[in-house]
């Protein structure tokens, strides 16, 4: 069977499968789970063509991993086919251990468990069926092999990860804006040291791609209409979640049903099989079709709220920049309750609150983006030429949200 197969990407082009083992890869019912998770989860709501899936991305990450290879080859980086084939492995699997609708859903239904963990513990799995050929890629993944460039490849402040997603979601949502110039930069990385660098001409390239990156923070990954959102399908699962715990019936797919009725450590991943398997029947149309189900539940809260999200009838959303006043939240949850027929407690799960920040860019992180000048020192971006916008694009801004439902807002 011929294995090297190719995609037509519509962001890219032709995507190339290059090894038989990265094929073999894909074929596999952990990474075929992707087709089923939406990469930007409820941003459909706002913007309508954003549909693309984390096997989308996967495959698109693979791809720029394989044009950041080739460059750094043409520039004389020694780089065997072994530790090519464990790149592309490492990237194509980065995002395996995804839960439903991405990354809404990490907090409403595990106890501290991060899909980083779960992509791990799944590449570690893949490894004992595949009788250790991917140990060179996790090790990448990890950041434990020794040339640690190929881990900035994969995990980075401008890794192909960024590149990728930032490219993807700005095509499939229309924020032209938002496109990083992601060709020109891979054509500029380098290695010294065995360190990831950029030639110093690449600078206004850098700058261009870390404003790209903070306007699709506000403008899509944190658009205010999709705050409101994902904190409805959190509390949706919270509330579900609770109402299964404290004994009440709410109908659930056996796999959904298992995660809501108890709190679930990495641990118990580790200690039973069962759950992982389990956990990768999970993708979105669990939660979909339990929404749908739980709009005629006998709980006031979770049937109104999840009529509201399967509706589009999504809570207002106040944001500012200090919190919000405990008397303001009190105000609201009474008027939830007076409108409602509520006690003050369930009304107080029908008000949304916390908080969002971004920095583009971490400038005095360990990982931060490195340039090589013409002199051949290697230093921080921030510090390279007349560019003050980078130091500045990494001040944190953050925002307080509350939301409520529309009703009350009279």
């Amino acid at each position: 069977m011929n294995k090297k197969k190719i995609f037509n990407d519509p962001v890219y082009g032709f995507v190339t499968i290059s090894t038989e083992l990265l094929f073999d890869l894909i074929e596999h019912p952990y990474f075929q789970r992707l087709r089923r998770i939406q990469q930007l989860g409820l941003t459909a709501f706002v913007y309508p063509g954003a549909l693309h899936t984390r096997f989308h991305h996967a495959l698109g990450a693979m791809h720029l991993m394989t044009l950041a290879l080739r460059t750094l080859k043409d520039k004389g980086v020694k780089i065997s086919a072994k530790e090519g084939e464990a790149a592309l492995i490492a990237i194509l699997l980065h995002d395996i251990g995804h839960g439903p609708l991405s990354h809404a859903l990490e907090t409403a239904i595990f106890h501290e468990v991060h899909h980083e963990h779960l992509s791990l513990y799944l590449m570690q799995k893949l490894n004992a069926e595949h009788e250790g050929r991917l140990d060179l890629a996790i090790r990448i993944f990890r950041g434990t092999y020794e040339r640690p460039f190929f881990h900035q490849l994969v995990s980075s402040q401008l890794d192909m990860d960024r590149l990728d997603y930032l490219n993807r979601d700005s095509f499939y949502t229309g924020v032209q804006e938002g496109r990083p110039g992601a060709d020109r930069l891979i054509k500029m990385l380098t290695v010294v040291d065995e360190k990831l660098v950029l030639e110093e001409k690449a600078v206004y390239s850098i700058e261009n791609f870390l404003v790209s990156r903070r306007l699709m923070y506000w403008q899509v990954y944190l658009h205010k209409t999709v705050t409101s959102a994902e904190q409805m399908i959190i509390r949706i699962i919270q509330r579900a979640r609770d109402l299964v715990r404290s004994g009440h019936e709410v109908p659930a797919s056996p796999d959904l049903h298992f995660f809501l009725s108890k709190p679930v450590t990495i641990t118990d991943f580790e200690q039973d099989a069962t759950i992982l398997q389990r956990f990768v029947q999970l993708d979105d149309t669990d939660v979909w079709s339990g929404v749908k189900m739980w709009v005629s539940h006998p709980d006031k809260v979770l049937s109104y709220m999840s009529r509201s999200i399967l509706d589009r009838k999504l809570f207002k959303i106040i944001l500012q920049t200090e919190p919000f006043d405990k008397e303001f939240k009190e105000g609201v949850v009474e008027l939830i309750a007076e409108h409602f027929a509520l006690s003050l407690e369930d009304a107080g799960q029908l008000m949304l609150s916390g908080r969002i920040s971004n920095n583009a860019y971490d400038a005095d992180g360990k990982d931060a983006i490195e340039v090589l000048t013409k002199r051949g020192h290697v230093v921080n971006v921030a510090e390279a030429s007349d560019l003050p916008n980078i130091r500045a694009l990494g001040q944190r801004v953050e925002k307080h949200y509350i939301c409520y439902p529309k009703e009350i807002a009279g």
